[in-house]
């Protein structure tokens, strides 16, 4: 078994835990957890915590496990639910 790779990445103002366990399954999938600090959430995530499993050739497309989170990151920002929550997180509230 292959060790786990742990890497930390600010993602637009968003403290993000990446753990990526390469060949998780032995026979090519990889398992990918990403954790926000305080569990706040973000594109991929409402609660803070995301699991995923995937076939290591596409982390590989992509150099590591980090380029691939960012890039997924990237693409889901643009979706309507996470600029709603995104805006309510950064709303400030008078009572």
């Amino acid at each position: 078994m292959i060790a786990p790779i742990i890497t930390a990445i600010d993602w637009q103002g968003i403290c993000l835990t990446v753990l990526h366990k390469p060949n998780w399954t032995g026979c090519g999938f990889d398992h990918i957890e990403i954790t926000s600090r305080s569990r706040a959430p973000f594109p991929i995530s409402e609660t803070g915590y995301r699991s995923h499993f995937l076939h290591g050739d596409e982390i590989r497309r992509y150099g590591d496990a980090t380029a691939y989170v960012q890039a997924w990151l990237d693409e889901a920002s643009h979706t309507t639910a996470w600029q709603r929550i995104d805006q309510e997180t950064r709303q400030l509230t008078l009572f």
